[in-house]
């Protein structure tokens, strides 16, 4: 691991990384800002041993990947390979696929237990399959919620959640309670603040927003987290900016 516990979701800047020209110039801003490792999402074309050079020419680790379940389940060694060659242990999905959504309470179920499948054959090798909620999984099917029912439902030694503090507080959760509660499944979690605008909730940057951080902070402590990804879905000025502000808060807060 790099010397740091903070890393950029890259999706925050996905309008800048279509191209690999463009990954290369988002690359060294994201360096320029201060971090030292990034979360690989909705990027453009790009092969994996040019983004691994690119990475490596920026000094930015590649902590975590968004990667599709489909090609987990059906391209797995394709998966497994790229993360070997990147050096990254943790690809993710970014929510559940709309068919075991269309299925209500059981297709969570069902997802849970496939998944565990896939997430095998991904620890086999070394890596660790993880769950990035929003806050549709927090609709209750009976006396359980979405996301308990995957969480209750998968295999724990395989199946991690990505825990993302905006989406649970969207739903009406506690994103300290719901981080607590995967202690020990919980390595990377989602930082993203929520401000707002009138009755519209909008994306803040962290530390601007009404989250409670140190109750989060705390329970990302008690359970283990090593990554903190700072993701923001949409920005209110430039993206790059965006994660700048939440890097400094972060670091402000204690992290490094």
């Amino acid at each position: 691991m790099a010397g740091t516990v903070l890393a950029a979701q890259m999706y925050t800047v996905r309008e800048f990384t279509q191209t690999p020209a463009d990954v290369a110039a988002s690359l060294k801003k994201v360096k320029a800002l201060g971090y030292d490792a990034m979360q690989v999402s909705a990027f453009g074309d790009i092969s994996p041993r040019e983004l691994k050079d690119l990475a490596d020419g920026e000094g930015l680790e590649i902590c975590a990947t968004h990667t599709s379940y489909e090609r987990m389940r059906d391209e797995t060694q394709a998966v497994i390979d790229e993360h070997l060659l990147w050096g990254c242990r943790y690809p993710a999905i970014g929510g559940l696929p709309q068919n075991y959504r269309e299925g209500g309470g059981d297709g969570y179920r069902r997802f849970a237990h496939e998944a565990s499948e896939v997430a095998r054959k991904l620890a086999a090798a070394g890596l660790t399959f993880g769950y990035h909620n929003h806050s549709f999984e927090l609709e209750r099917f009976g006396d359980r919620t979405g996301l308990q029912i995957l969480f209750e439902e998968s295999d724990p030694e395989v199946f991690q959640l990505e825990i993302d503090t905006y989406w649970i507080q969207h739903g009406g959760g506690d994103p300290a309670a719901w981080i607590r509660k995967a202690a020990g499944r919980a390595d990377l979690v989602h930082v993203k603040d929520m401000t707002m605008r009138g009755r519209e909730q909008l994306y803040a940057e962290v530390g601007e927003g009404n989250l409670n951080w140190p109750a989060i902070l705390d329970a990302c402590t008690a359970a283990g987290t090593r990554w903190y990804i700072v993701e923001q879905d949409t920005c209110q000025r430039d993206p790059f900016e965006s994660l700048g502000i939440s890097l400094r808060n972060l670091k402000a807060m204690g992290l490094e």
